[in-house]
């Protein structure tokens, strides 16, 4: 009797939804809170642009920066770590091996079961370092590519979400009537964002939704209510 292929569906692109939530979250709840706490002191939507139109440009590059600078890290440790494990599998082979078989025991191998794998990885230089580099550091080898990807990536996301909470001043003149509309878009916005970003990481979808309106919807009454306080 024939049997169907199992074909396994995993989710493998969380460094980009890790950059998307990064951009965009910060995209959808900075330059809200600015807006709120602009309105909150003067009532005209056109310095609000202006200053959101800034705020999204600093932002962007600023985040952008920080998601290449942190790509370029962890390659740079990979590369040093891959260096001394190379020294270490070539001056102290025996030792490197032992640790090797603590990986395996520690799967539920017996002694001599591990072993005749030892002996079989240990003949393949190149494949037992990735073999440490995995098990013993638990790092994983990152994209060449990675930095600009995470830079693009984080950049256009923050742009994306940062003009969702400024697009009412652009229509309404007063910025107190745009605020109310910035408010629901903004707020929905974050739920959508909230539910999707939750489908993706297995979070809870509904409660990913509601933490995240509710941290948008904080920070921008925080603004609002310092800036009419000041002013």
């Amino acid at each position: 009797m024939p049997q169907t292929p199992h074909i396994e569906r995993h989710f493998t692109a969380g460094e980009v939804v890790r950059d998307v939530v990064i951009g965009m979250s910060d995209g959808l709840t900075v330059p809200f809170a600015l807006a709120a706490g602009i309105s909150g002191a003067i009532d005209n939507s056109r310095l609000v642009v202006v200053a959101g139109l800034a705020e999204i440009a600093a932002g962007s590059i600023a985040m952008g920066l920080g998601g290449y600078l942190a790509a370029r890290s962890d390659a740079e440790h990979y590369a040093s770590e891959r260096i001394r494990e190379e020294r270490e599998v070539a001056e102290i082979p025996h030792e490197e091996a032992r640790e090797v078989q603590e990986v395996f025991t520690s799967y539920g191998l017996n002694q001599e079961e591990a072993a005749h794998v030892v002996n079989a990885l240990t003949k393949k230089p190149k494949e037992w370092v990735d073999f440490m580099m995995r098990f013993e550091l638990g790092l994983e080898e990152p994209n060449p590519k990675r930095a600009l990807q995470s830079a693009a990536t984080i950049a256009g996301s923050y742009v994306a979400g940062g003009f969702i909470p400024l697009a009412p001043y652009m229509i309404f003149h007063s910025s107190r009537e745009a605020l109310i509309w910035s408010a629901v878009v903004t707020l929905i916005a974050l739920g959508i964002f909230g539910y999707i970003k939750g489908r993706f990481t297995g979070a809870k979808p509904r409660r990913s939704a509601l933490q995240t309106v509710v941290i948008g919807g904080l920070a921008a009454g925080a603004a609002f209510l310092i800036a009419k306080a000041i002013s």
